[in-house]
């Protein structure tokens, strides 16, 4: 059973964290987790979907404030041995209750191309041209509630 956990910025959790959202992110892309961006996330909620059984890390997110209205998702990690379980569809769910708790009334996300289908499934629509950052290409994807 998955369970989804708000994770302490500088925990041994959040080490798991970033180190998942590496291994599924940015390794695949060739790219490097870069230590000065580590601060910037200390005002970030962070995000855990863990196996109840054994307490491990499956699956975690950020959400960063726009403004009063928007809060968006960042960096969306599931452990490849994890996807088709329904683990990222949990995370969205509780990444959404979480922003509605909060007051906001939108989420939002750049989703990669690949993902899109995923996200459109669970309701967000596209905004907005396609666009590149870091060389990979995004779409910026909206849910209003």
């Amino acid at each position: 059973m998955k369970k989804m956990i708000d994770i302490d910025f500088g925990s041994a959790r959040y080490d798991e964290l970033v180190e998942l959202r590496y291994k599924v992110l940015l390794e695949p892309l060739g790219l490097k987790f870069l230590d000065k961006y580590r601060e910037n996330e200390m005002s970030y909620l962070h995000i855990g979907c863990i196996e109840s059984l054994d307490d491990k890390l499956v699956g975690g997110m950020m959400m960063i404030p726009i403004d009063d209205e928007e809060i968006r998702m960042m960096q969306v990690a599931v452990d490849g041995k994890y996807q088709r379980e329904g683990v990222g569809h949990l995370m969205v769910a509780y990444a959404e209750q979480r922003a509605k708790e909060a007051g906001y009334s939108r989420l939002i996300m750049h989703a990669m191309l690949s993902v899109v289908h995923f996200y459109e499934k669970l309701g967000f629509e596209a905004e907005g041209d396609i666009f590149e950052e870091h060389g990979i290409t995004f779409v910026k994807m909206v849910k209003s509630f």
